[in-house]
């Protein structure tokens, strides 16, 4: 724990996604809320479909959504901190590579993952084993 999911709706560019990922679970890692870097877990999720309003038919506008679960414990002060850094790093990150064509909203929502959540470790198995 924890997981981030970015979602990002086509118009966005993201010339690099591993490196957005590095740089967004770097900004995690290095806020100190977290045991061990391998804790942290991000993904990007394709947006097909998408519309911002009821008629931004020529996708005038776009988003990135950043959803950072984390186990429960935290405070709403240190939620809101993450969702700060999340919405820093991805500004940071992505704003010398967007093209002007669309308007970009940068989202982010910090939550705690249900007290039912389980995990398992499983053991790499070597080929010479």
């Amino acid at each position: 724990m924890p997981h981030l999911t970015i979602q990002a709706t086509p118009n966005v560019s993201i010339a690099h996604e591993e490196s957005l990922l590095k740089a967004l679970n770097k900004a995690l890692w290095d806020s100190g809320h977290f045991g061990k870097p391998t804790d942290i877990k991000a993904r990007i999720l394709p947006v097909d479909t998408f519309l911002v309003g009821v008629e931004d038919d020529e996708q005038e506008h776009g988003f990135i959504y950043a959803h950072l679960k984390l186990m429960t414990g935290r405070d709403i002060v240190a939620r809101n901190q993450l969702a700060e850094l999340l919405v820093t790093t991805i500004e940071e990150a992505l704003a010398e590579e967007q093209s002007g064509r669309a308007a970009l909203q940068i989202c982010a929502e910090v939550e705690e993952i249900s007290a039912v959540y389980k995990k398992k470790m499983l053991s790499i198995v070597s080929p010479n084993s």
